[in-house]
């Protein structure tokens, strides 16, 4: 994992949260050599893919299982679940962007694109009920 990350200079500001440097292509190089790095290519069909996102999900969906919106919205002061967040949030990361990868989507034009549409269907000031 460490030669992947090192070779695309991924950590070369450590004092800068890396969300302001990294781009989605680093991510998505990385994520690809990393399953390269261990041949697991012949897994990482579409299929496989998607249903590894769900099933991360899922686990990232756990660890607010039966917590209160109030006990949801400060789960992140323990700093022992806000590393199992933040591993659960990165595996889903991790499938999507080998997802994105393998059926060669950019990932960028279609969340803007997807954010247009959905700023016509949901309008600033027009009432959404959930």
């Amino acid at each position: 994992m460490g030669k992947a990350i090192d070779d695309l200079n991924i950590r070369e500001k450590e004092d800068q949260a890396m969300d302001e440097t990294v781009t989605i292509s680093q991510l998505k190089s990385w994520a690809s050599r990393f399953a390269e790095e261990r041949s697991w290519q012949e897994y990482h069909t579409p299929k496989n893919l998607a249903m590894s996102i769900a099933i991360e999900a899922a686990e990232l969906m756990e660890i607010f299982q039966w917590k209160t919106p109030e006990e949801s919205g400060t789960i992140c002061q323990d700093p022992a679940t806000r590393e199992h967040l933040g591993e659960e949030i990165s595996d889903v990361l991790a499938y999507l962007l080998n997802l994105a990868d393998v059926l060669e989507i950019d990932l960028s034009t279609v969340f803007l694109d997807k954010m247009e549409k959905n700023g016509r269907k949901y309008p600033v000031g027009q009432t959404t009920s959930f």
